[in-house]
């Protein structure tokens, strides 16, 4: 199975220059803890809400603080025609719950999550990466600058 087959479409994106504040209305508009962030049509970072709470508020950032400051820059992607299993084995080595997904002239057409891979059948590598995404620290710790 493809990703554009199990991916989330209707994605809502967080400009850099946004605020936290804005970035969480959105995320609580969709009911999501995650938003890709975009600049002149291109993916330059991911802001989560633990990113707004353990990288932001605890440093002392106010609502009005841009999501530049506070969004992951290090931005891991998967493209819409990669394999879901490749993909769910990347999650896990990469330890992260969703990656945006870009068609192969590198433009966000949606969101792959855990859970998108989760609800279709034959995963059986699922626990697998579940367990992988979980261990402590890891490339996207939250103590990371």
């Amino acid at each position: 199975m493809r990703v554009n087959e199990c991916m989330t479409r209707d994605v809502k994106i967080a400009g850099p220059n946004d605020t936290i504040r804005q970035a969480a209305t959105m995320m609580a508009e969709c009911d999501a803890g995650s938003l890709p962030v975009g600049d002149n049509d291109r993916l330059v970072g991911m802001i989560t809400d633990r990113d707004i709470t353990v990288r932001a508020v605890a440093q002392g950032k106010g609502p009005d603080t841009p999501v530049s400051e506070a969004m992951s820059g290090d931005i891991r992607y998967c493209f819409e025609d990669d394999d879901c299993d490749a993909v769910l084995q990347d999650m896990g080595k990469l330890q992260v719950r969703r990656l945006p997904v870009l068609s192969r002239e590198k433009r966000l057409i949606g969101i792959v999550s855990l859970g998108d891979l989760a609800t279709r059948e034959g995963r059986k590598d699922l626990g697998a990466a579940l367990k992988d995404i979980s261990r402590p620290g890891g490339l996207h710790s939250q103590a990371a600058p």
